[in-house]
């Protein structure tokens, strides 16, 4: 009898390597199903960051005007707070900033969760945390395209 030789050829499910990443991280990136899901999920979230909650605030609306004061920071805090939230959706449909921009949202959700429960007695505490997890479920997934931003700025500072 002889042996036959059986050749195994990649199955179609197998997903390439990213060549802006095979040198820095060598891992694939999420499923297609995973990149439409939080890409949508990214997409929801900055719709939500942009229009209801950091338009009052940019705009001055008597709410956000009143909240803000209760806080005590006066209104600067307010537009400083409305305009991390939009530049925040902003970053988190560009892809490269994608994970980074998460990442940054979730500090500014910590910040409102304090704020709530120690100015506002917790009344709506529970919202930061669902973004906030919410967040970190874009950071996780795009994690590889924060190591691509790194990876990028050391290279442009590595220039200068």
């Amino acid at each position: 009898m002889s042996e036959a030789t059986t050749t195994h050829a990649p199955t179609a499910s197998a997903r390439p390597v990213s060549p802006s990443l095979s040198g820095v991280t060598g891992q694939a990136g999420p499923s297609r199903r995973t990149d439409i899901t939080v890409r949508t999920l990214q997409i929801v979230l900055a719709l939500f960051l942009a229009i209801p909650s950091a338009g009052p605030k940019l705009i001055g609306h008597s709410v956000a005007a009143e909240s803000f004061d209760e806080i005590g920071f006066g209104d600067w805090f307010m537009y400083l707070t409305g305009g991390l939230e939009l530049a925040g959706a902003v970053a988190l449909v560009v892809p490269i900033l994608s994970g980074a921009s998460a990442v940054a949202l979730i500090g500014l959700m910590i910040g409102a969760f304090i704020t709530q429960v120690t100015v506002f007695d917790g009344q709506n505490a529970l919202t930061p945390v669902i973004f906030l997890v919410l967040f970190a479920v874009v950071a996780w997934v795009r994690r590889q395209k924060t190591v691509e931003l790194l990876a990028l700025v050391r290279r442009r500072v590595r220039r200068v």
